[in-house]
């Protein structure tokens, strides 16, 4: 393994997807530099590194991209992942560009995440940083194809993931958002900002405010979530956790579909175990075909 592979730069958002992918490299023998962001990075990552010398981490605010370069540049970083979320409303709310990244950012025709995450990818190996897909060390984490609980979805749920696809996968071409939520081929809610775990929630809790002796929709929700038409593997990888299925379970939901080989699951034990609990169907499948 050569100097420059054997350190890796890990941007770290929130959630466990930066501790799992962390593991990963150290299994490996990769030396990692974390680049935490203070507004997002859960602070357990410190503990991290005080047990590990070949972990190395260095708090940054949102909106700091010269200093995240010099500082991989300084710990002779050449290869670096983005892992974990970002929040869109920080993104708006708490964002304070320094000069490199206002500049990027009144170049960009638009302001999705696809444009945003480009740009930096560009200005990073711009710097001789190569960004990579952060499934390069856990693809054994991406869902295999099939039916992942005891259940199966039943008829009217392949009927909602069928309407469920087309319209989740119409909207994740505009990069607004991966999931939808569906009843009785009507679609409940679509994701923007708030993420899927609080679409789901929304759906759910409009759901609850239906008067059900007289509502023609069934109760049970079908949530799908896709990768967009042409996702790029280094950042903003579909993911499912258990936090999902719980949301799920909470908001009535039924059944969820992903899509196989482009989605990771976190703790997939964990999951199956919740989901087969709750009586929700999980099911993985191609992303280009549809029950």
């Amino acid at each position: 393994m050569s100097d420059s592979q054997s350190i890796l730069g890990l941007i770290a958002g929130n959630g466990r997807f930066p501790f799992l992918l962390l593991d990963a490299a150290r299994a490996k023998g990769i030396s990692v530099v974390v680049a935490a962001i203070r507004e997002e990075t859960d602070p357990e990552i410190n503990a991290r590194a005080a047990a590990d010398p070949n972990i190395q981490v260095y708090w940054l605010s949102l909106g700091e991209l010269s200093r995240l370069i010099d500082t991989f540049r300084a710990a002779k970083v050449a290869r670096a992942v983005m892992a974990g979320q970002v929040k869109h409303t920080q993104i708006f709310s708490s964002l304070r560009p320094d000069w490199r990244l206002a500049k990027l950012l009144l170049n960009l025709r638009t302001r999705n995440t696809d444009m945003l995450l480009g740009a930096v990818a560009k200005v990073l190996a711009d710097e001789g940083i190569e960004l990579i897909s952060s499934t390069q060390y856990l693809e054994p984490l991406l869902a295999k194809p099939g039916v992942l609980t005891q259940r199966a979805p039943s008829e009217d749920e392949h009927k909602d993931i069928a309407y469920g696809l087309s319209v989740a996968r119409g909207l994740a071409a505009f990069d607004l958002g991966q999931t939808v939520v569906i009843a009785a081929q009507a679609c409940v809610a679509v994701e923007a900002m708030e993420g899927t775990d609080a679409t789901i929630e929304r759906a759910g809790a409009l759901f609850r405010a239906l008067d059900s002796s007289h509502s023609v929709l069934s109760h049970a929700l079908t949530v799908v979530k896709v990768a967009k038409p042409n996702q790029d593997m280094r950042f903003d990888v579909p993911v499912i956790g258990l936090a999902t299925i719980q949301a799920m379970a909470r908001a009535g939901a039924t059944c969820l579909a992903i899509e196989a080989n482009r989605t990771l699951l976190f703790d997939e034990a964990a999951i199956r175990t919740a989901a087969d609990l709750a009586g929700i169907a999980v099911l993985a499948q191609s992303a280009v075909t549809s029950p």
